[in-house]
């Protein structure tokens, strides 16, 4: 079962809805990591296996982060970040989860369209 870690960023709603489509899903609020630095949510990512969901942008860049090397990105790159866009968007792609690979490779999630990069190894 894929595993998710919704950011501190994004609404509590994301990690409910990722449930309600029989994931497992936490939060980094709810596991006390709110304003920890981006490398130690990625060791628990890492650690605990699960693909982050964020607005984080920094997580868009394959030089910085490989996805190869990580269990897995999905980055929302969305014009208006208010919890009701965010919650629709992020709605539109619950589906693709199970169809599409996730685990080491970057999603970049826009309004119109997903786009999943990986890196060869």
């Amino acid at each position: 079962m894929m595993q998710f870690k919704i950011d501190e960023n994004l609404p509590v709603e994301i990690a409910e809805l990722l449930i309600q489509a029989s994931y497992d899903a936490l939060t980094v609020v709810s596991q006390g990591l709110q304003g920890k630095p981006d490398p130690t949510i990625v060791d628990v990512c890492v650690h605990e296996r699960r693909v982050l969901v964020t607005l984080d942008l920094d997580f868009a860049d394959i030089r910085a982060c490989p996805p190869h090397r990580y269990p897995g990105f999905i980055v929302l790159r969305v014009k208006r970040q208010n919890k009701k866009h965010l919650i629709q968007v992020f709605q539109r792609i619950v589906p693709i989860l199970g169809q599409e690979q996730v685990e080491g490779r970057l999603w970049i999630v826009e309004e119109t369209q997903v786009r999943i990069r990986g890196e060869q190894v």
